[in-house]
C-alpha cells in the first residue's frame, strides 16, 4: 500500500488518444470536435475533510493514513495538483425526460486523471463540485453539503448492496457557501459548500456518444467508441490490437445492453429509485452514477419517484425504470446506427437487454423469496399476488422481504392466521384492517405451500433458506430520512452520524445488533419532511 499521494502512478489514457477541446479558457460555450476541455479546479477557502471511503483508497493502492495528511485534503479539494494529473471535463448531450437536449457535459464535474493500479485496474478520479467548466451552461459548477453527503453515502451503500456503481472516495467542504434554491421556488439561500470525489473506471455515458451523431461528428464518433472498446471492453477483442468491425460494434453494444439489464434488476431488488434516468446519467460501463433525487421505496409503490421535477409525469418512477433503461439504450442504438447502418442487428442486441433483465428479476425474485428456482408459470402467479398485497395498504418493502425469512418451513402446518400475520405486521405502516390481514395471510399461506414444495423436492434447510434471503433483501438501506439526519447534524458541525451510516451499511444483509434502530420504517414525522422523501436536483 501507498502512504503517499505522490507515488499514485497517473496513465491518463483519454486526454492522450482523445482530441482536446483547442480553446484552454474557461467559459460556457459550445464545445464541437473534441471529446474533453482542459479545465482546472477552482481552489477553495478552508477544506476539511468530512469523511472518507477507506475500501476506495484501497482501489487506488493507498494506505488508510492517507485520510489524515494534509496533502489528502488540498488535493482532494481542488487546491493542489498532483504529478501527472490532467483535469478536463468532458462533452456529452442527453435526452432530458424524453427529450432531446443538445450538449450538456460535466457542468460540475472535473475529472483529474486516470491512476493505474498494482492490479493494471484503471480508475478514474473525478471532482463533483470543484467549479465552473465550459459546460455549466448557467451554473456555477459546485455542490452542497447535504447533496455531496447523499452521494458520498449512496455510492458505497450500493456497492455493498451489490448494486454495480461508481464509488466516491472522500466527501470534503469548502468553507465557502453556495446560492441554491433547494425548492425551485424562488426562495434561494446560502449553503455550505462541499466536493466529493467520485471513483470509477470511467464515467462515460450514452450521450458521450449521442452528441458526436447528433451533431455528424461520426468519423470521432468511431474514434471514441473504438477507444471505449479497447479500454473498457479489451474482453471483447482477442489481441489488443485486433481490428474492431461491425461485429465487434454489435457485440459491445449488445454487452452494454446486457450490463443495463444486470444494473436495473438490481436497482428493483433493493427497492432503489434513481429519480433521472436521463440518457446523460447513464454508464457505459452498467454503473449506477449520479446520485441526485434518489430514494428507496419506503410504502411499496411503484408509481412512486423521489423527483419533485418528475413528481406530474412521474416517468422515472419505480415501475418505470426497466422500461426507461430500455428507451435510453434505444437511443444510444440511434446514436451508433451509423457505425452500423443496419437496424436489424441493433434490435436483436436490444432484445438481449429483455431476455437478460427477465432471467435476472427470476433469479432474484427466487432468491428472495427463498425458492430454489422460479418455476413459470406458477411462480408468475404467486409474484403476481405478491405484489397485489403489498399495494393492498401501505407495507414497507425492506422490512416485509427481510421478516419473511423468519417463518419455519417445519411449522407451516401448526400456524395459525395469527401466526401467519405476526411476522410481517412491523412491515405495516397503519394498523392494517381485516381485510389486509385475509389479503396477507391468504397469500402466505400459498407461499408457506410452495416452501413445503421446495423443501420436498430439493431437500434444502431452513438454514439454508434464510441465509440465501438474507444475502438478498438487505436489512439496511439508505432511507432518505437516515440521510437527512447526517446532513442536519454535518450541517451543524457534526459528522458523527455520517460515519455511523457510512460503517452500518458497508454490511447492510447483516444483523448487526447495535444498530438495530437503524432497521424501522419511515417515521411519520419523516413523511412530508423536506430531503426525507422527495427532493429536487438541486445540488
Amino acid at each position: 500500500m501507498k502512504s503517499s499521494l505522490r507515488e499514485l502512478l497517473f496513465d491518463n489514457r483519454l486526454v492522450r488518444e482523445l482530441p482536446a477541446d483547442p480553446i484552454t479558457e474557461n467559459y460556457r460555450r459550445q464545445v464541437s470536435g473534441a471529446i474533453y476541455s482542459l479545465v482546472n479546479p477552482t481552489p477553495v477557502k478552508n477544506p476539511q475533510l468530512v469523511a472518507g471511503a477507506i475500501e476506495v483508497a484501497a482501489l487506488l493502492d493507498l494506505d488508510a493514513s492517507i485520510f489524515q495528511q494534509a496533502d489528502f485534503v488540498k488535493v482532494f479539494s481542488g487546491n493542489q495538483l498532483l504529478a501527472g494529473m490532467q483535469p478536463h471535463a468532458c462533452c456529452y448531450g442527453g435526452h432530458q425526460f424524453g427529450n432531446w437536449a443538445g450538449q450538456l457535459g460535466d457542468g460540475r464535474a472535473i475529472n483529474l486523471g486516470e491512476v493505474l493500479n498494482s492490479k493494471g485496474e484503471h480508475w478514474t478520479l473525478q471532482l463533483k463540485g470543484a467549479g465552473p467548466t465550459p459546460y455549466s451552461r448557467t451554473a456555477d459548477g459546485l455542490a452542497v453539503l447535504r447533496s455531496s453527503v447523499r452521494e458520498f453515502l449512496c455510492s458505497e451503500a450500493m456497492f455493498h448492496l451489490g448494486v454495480p456503481t461508481t464509488r466516491a472516495l472522500s466527501l470534503i467542504t469548502t468553507g465557502e457557501q453556495v446560492r441554491r434554491d433547494m425548492f425551485y421556488d424562488g426562495n434561494p439561500a446560502w449553503e455550505p459548500g462541499a466536493v466529493v470525489c467520485r471513483v470509477a473506471p470511467s464515467f462515460t455515458r450514452f450521450g458521450n456518444f449521442e452528441i458526436l451523431s447528433a451533431r455528424g461528428e461520426i468519423e470521432l464518433l468511431k474514434r471514441f467508441v473504438d477507444f471505449t472498446i479497447r479500454n473498457d471492453f479489451p474482453q471483447l477483442l482477442a489481441a489488443p490490437d485486433s481490428p474492431i468491425t461491425t461485429d465487434t460494434y454489435l457485440c459491445w453494444f449488445s454487452e452494454v445492453c446486457i450490463r443495463t439489464a444486470q444494473m436495473i434488476a438490481h436497482w428493483m431488488r433493493v427497492g432503489f429509485v434513481h429519480g433521472v434516468m436521463n440518457t446523460d446519467n447513464m454508464s457505459i460501463l452498467g454503473l449506477t452514477i449520479d446520485y441526485g433525487p434518489y430514494g428507496w421505496l419506503e410504502g411499496y409503490d411503484p408509481s412512486w419517484t423521489p423527483n419533485t421535477t418528475d413528481a406530474q409525469g412521474r416517468r422515472y418512477r419505480y415501475g418505470n425504470q426497466p422500461q426507461i433503461a430500455l428507451w435510453n439504450l434505444t437511443q444510444l442504438a440511434n446514436a451508433i446506427y451509423p457505425l452500423i447502418n443496419s437496424v436489424e442487428p441493433l434490435q436483436a442486441a436490444l432484445s438481449n437487454y429483455r431476455i437478460e433483465y427477465e432471467k435476472c428479476v427470476q433469479r432474484d425474485i427466487a432468491n428472495k423469496l427463498g425458492l430454489v428456482a422460479f418455476d413459470s408459470p406458477r411462480d408468475e402467479a404467486l409474484t403476481e399476488e405478491l405484489f397485489a398485497l403489498l399495494q393492498s395498504a401501505e407495507i414497507d418493502m425492506t422490512i416485509f422481504y427481510r421478516e419473511l425469512a423468519g417463518y419455519s418451513v417445519n411449522d407451516i402446518d401448526q400456524y395459525s392466521d395469527l401466526d401467519w400475520f405476526a411476522n410481517i405486521a412491523p412491515a405495516y405502516y397503519e394498523q392494517p384492517t381485516e381485510e389486509n390481514r385475509v389479503v396477507a395471510v391468504s397469500w402466505l399461506r400459498r407461499y408457506g405451500q410452495r416452501l413445503q414444495q421446495d423443501l420436498v423436492m430439493h431437500n434444502r434447510s431452513d438454514v439454508e433458506r434464510r441465509e440465501i434471503m438474507n444475502r438478498t433483501n438487505p436489512k439496511y438501506v439508505l432511507r432518505n430520512y437516515l440521510a437527512q439526519q447526517a446532513i442536519d447534524k454535518a450541517t451543524q458541525g457534526d459528522n458523527s452520524e455520517i460515519d455511523c451510516l457510512l460503517h452500518l451499511l458497508r454490511n447492510p444483509y447483516d444483523e448487526q445488533p447495535n444498530f438495530t434502530r437503524y432497521y424501522a420504517k419511515r417515521p411519520d414525522w419523516a413523511r412530508h419532511k423536506a430531503g426525507c422523501s422527495m427532493l429536487s436536483c438541486s445540488s
